[in-house]
């Protein structure tokens, strides 16, 4: 296992928030999930995957409801990574709920999230090995990655937070606009979902714990973030592939 600049161990673990209906991305999750709809040729969930393995992690929980049979046929087909099932076919328990239900299989350490339809396009550094690297459990209960606007396509809406020079985020205050969004990336301690059980809950219940207590910080991302959530963003999504692409050319 190794270690960061703050000598603290990097994430070998991870949880994958794969359980969403995917509304939004009908008709085409009429018949599969969400996290099977495909970018240039690859679903959504491998993206995700491989930006995992490629930064030291071995074993990743994935929880499943929509359409689950056909998530685990294709997780059975991933290679290099232990893929373990979390499986919520009886109850959808959002985010939260999800990763309690999960933290039997996500051990004692800190562990990375990432849902299964976050989607970014590196810039000159891989950004959950730039989230990995900034992660400092001395100071931090909770690292998010995050998006600037700038960096983003398909958003509009106002941002989620707000960041101070050192990296500690607060919400946003009602009728205010900040250009930083959640990218859908994150570092969390297990203990901060202790006495919690397995109910239906939002991981922004711990955010707020986290900003409470001073201790959620975010990390900035390096690249593009592409928000894919509905058919018509797909489009806009190959296209930005495409233009990154001929750029690095």
């Amino acid at each position: 296992m190794t270690e960061n600049r703050s000598g603290a161990p990097r994430p070998t673990t991870a949880m994958v928030l794969a359980a969403g209906l995917g509304k939004r991305m009908r008709p085409i999750t009429s018949t599969i999930p969400k996290p099977l709809v495909e970018i240039r040729g690859k679903a959504l969930i491998d993206y995700g995957i491989e930006a995992l393995a490629r930064n030291g992690v071995t074993r990743v929980v994935v929880n499943v409801h929509y359409l689950a049979d056909l998530l685990q046929a294709h997780l059975r087909r991933i290679k290099g990574v232990e893929i373990v099932i979390s499986d919520e076919r009886e109850a959808l328990l959002e985010s939260g709920g999800g990763i309690v239900k999960a933290l039997p299989q996500l051990g004692s350490e800190p562990f990375f999230v990432i849902n299964a339809d976050t989607f970014w396009i590196d810039g000159y550094r891989d950004n959950l090995d730039l989230l990995a690297e900034l992660w400092d459990p001395a100071r931090m209960d909770v690292c998010l990655l995050i998006a600037d606007m700038a960096q983003a396509t398909g958003y509009d809406g106002n941002g989620d937070f707000v960041m101070d020079p050192e990296g500690r985020l607060r919400r946003v205050a009602e009728r205010d606009m900040s250009p930083f969004i959640y990218a859908g990336a994150a570092i969390i301690k297990p203990e901060v979902f202790a006495g919690m059980v397995a109910e239906k809950f939002s991981l922004n219940r711990i955010f707020d714990q986290a900003i409470e207590a001073d201790r959620l910080f975010g990390v900035r991302l390096d690249g593009l973030w592409l928000t894919v959530g509905t058919p018509q963003s797909i489009p806009a999504a190959e296209a930005a592939f495409v233009a990154s692409a001929a750029s690095a050319a």
